[in-house]
């Protein structure tokens, strides 16, 4: 059993070392408007593996490290919108659409390595912040991906004057500069003719800023309990005005003022969805 696990690996990653594009998908998805979509892209070089509806992973999870062996239940828990009945703040409003994030989040932080946060709008998650040895460094991290979301829909973003025939790669890493603050490297003399097909304005601090302010109604889950109510400052400065998390924090006073402060709405779920 081990050998075939081996050469099936094996197989796997020759395809992925060469170029292919490895999508795993049931059986019910892999079919119809979804083989469609990805014959498009990457000239539909995808390997597409049936998976079987009916199969059951082990309770325990184990891993082999250096000889010792780790154990740890698997995560079973079923994420439903009835983890959102105990909300601690003054606003305790919820719509269905912001049940819905707050749903994305926790999903997504249930197959995400600890620690992490995500935001999400309008049913997508914009921002991701894992693996972080402190949780305010994750809802940074998370936050700063958000922001970089939403000012890629600026008007002078949209609007850069890329050459044509522009590799994607290329377009999305001068785009990354130029919302940065080593935008000189992308437009500056001798450097934006590689990119543009004119020398593109600079997107002042003031302008992010001011778009930024505008990004509002985001949605927010932590994998974990926030410690301090620096989360959630940073949090509201990426329009954070809904939030899923544990709690059971020794703080958890500071940070639901914190969230009264700004109107925020915060539910208690009162699991952990940490994933090692």
């Amino acid at each position: 059993m081990k050998k075939k696990i081996l050469i099936t690996l094996s197989i796997i990653l020759i395809l992925c070392v060469g170029g292919f594009g490895f999508y795993v998908n049931d059986y019910y998805h892999a079919q119809g408007d979804a083989l469609e979509i990805l014959k498009k892209k990457k000239k539909g070089k995808y390997v597409v593996i049936q998976m079987d509806p009916s199969y059951v992973p082990e309770v325990i999870e184990q891993k082999d490290v250096f000889g010792i062996t780790f154990e740890q239940g698997r995560n079973n828990i079923k994420i439903s919108d009835a983890l959102f009945t105990e909300i601690p703040t003054q606003n305790k409003t919820l719509s269905a659409e912001q049940k819905r994030d707050l749903l994305v989040a926790l999903i997504t932080l249930k197959y995400t390595q600890s620690n992490s946060v995500c935001y999400v709008k309008n049913g997508q998650a914009v921002g991701i912040g894992a693996g972080q040895q402190s949780r305010v460094h994750c809802t940074r991290l998370a936050g700063d991906k958000a922001d970089n979301w939403y000012l890629r829909q600026h008007e002078k973003v949209l609007t850069l004057p890329f050459k044509d025939g522009i590799r994607r790669a290329d377009r999305d890493n001068a785009i990354d500069v130029y919302m940065g603050e080593e935008y000189m490297d992308v437009i500056g003399d001798g450097n934006w003719e590689r990119s543009f097909t004119e020398k593109p304005a600079v997107f002042t601090r003031e302008e992010k800023r001011a778009w930024l302010d505008q990004l509002t109604d985001v949605t927010l889950g932590s994998d974990a309990f926030f410690p301090f109510s620096d989360n959630i400052e940073r949090a509201h400065k990426s329009g954070v005005k809904f939030i899923a998390q544990p709690g059971g924090s020794v703080r958890d006073d500071a940070v639901i003022e914190t969230c009264n402060k700004y109107g925020i709405v915060m539910a208690f779920t009162g699991i952990r969805l940490f994933h090692h």
